[in-house]
């Protein structure tokens, strides 16, 4: 019974050890992006070396740095995406509440994981094309899971899918201009950040009373003539 066990057992130590150093590669990067400003400007050397590790051990984890990027993109996303996602909440009932609770636990998760938001505030524009266009795709996945949760509320159920995306497309960058703003801040800075924290909640109640009111045929651009 004891043999049939140790293999398992030893599998998982093993997985475990290689999370271990993915997640310091992954760390390393970050680290070393935050001290030089762009991921384009790091090599998989500088990495593996921050990570305590041979540079052979990186590509057991990643192809290049492009990949490592990609991954990073991935990981900051995946709860921003959660974040984002409970702003649908807002377009029901108790609206100023749920907002507050969301940028609220949305400021704390950013000051939380300060070099994970710089990394994909500085990336949205960097150098590696690869790593930007994965940032846009992002944001542009935020933009259209918001706009489909939207279509629940009952303000919206009626709403072309080109304006349920124009506010969604709002919120979003409302929320992307906070995080930008909050990175920005020197360390203790809580007065300043109370107030980026109600001014971002303000604009989301705006966004949110604005659009509630919102006719579509009113708002209809006429295009150009020839």
């Amino acid at each position: 019974m004891n043999s049939r066990t140790a293999p398992a057992r030893s599998l998982t130590l093993r997985d475990e050890r290689k999370l271990q150093t993915r997640q310091a590669l992954l760390d390393a990067a970050l680290e070393l992006a935050r001290q030089g400003g762009s991921l384009a400007s790091i090599s998989l050397r500088e990495v593996a070396r921050e990570a305590g590790v041979v540079p052979t051990a990186f590509y057991r984890h990643f192809r290049d740095m492009d990949e490592l990027g990609l991954t990073l993109v991935d990981d900051v996303c995946l709860r921003l995406r959660q974040i984002i996602r409970e702003a649908r909440v807002s377009a029901q009932g108790a609206r100023d509440v749920a907002i507050q609770s969301s940028v609220r636990g949305f400021v704390g998760y950013v000051l939380a994981n300060e070099r994970a938001f710089e990394f994909l505030t500085r990336e949205r524009f960097g150098a590696s094309r690869t790593v930007r266009q994965a940032v846009a795709r992002e944001i542009h996945y935020f933009v259209g899971e918001l706009a489909s949760d939207l279509r629940a509320a009952p303000p919206f159920a009626d709403m072309p899918s080109d304006d349920l995306e124009m506010i969604a497309h709002l919120v979003v960058h409302t929320v992307l201009n906070l995080t930008a703003d909050l990175l920005e801040l020197p360390s203790g800075q809580r007065v300043r950040e109370h107030e980026l924290t109600a001014r971002a909640v303000k604009q989301l109640r705006l966004i949110f009373l604005g659009a509630g009111q919102w006719r579509p045929e009113r708002g209809a651009v006429a295009p150009p003539t020839a």
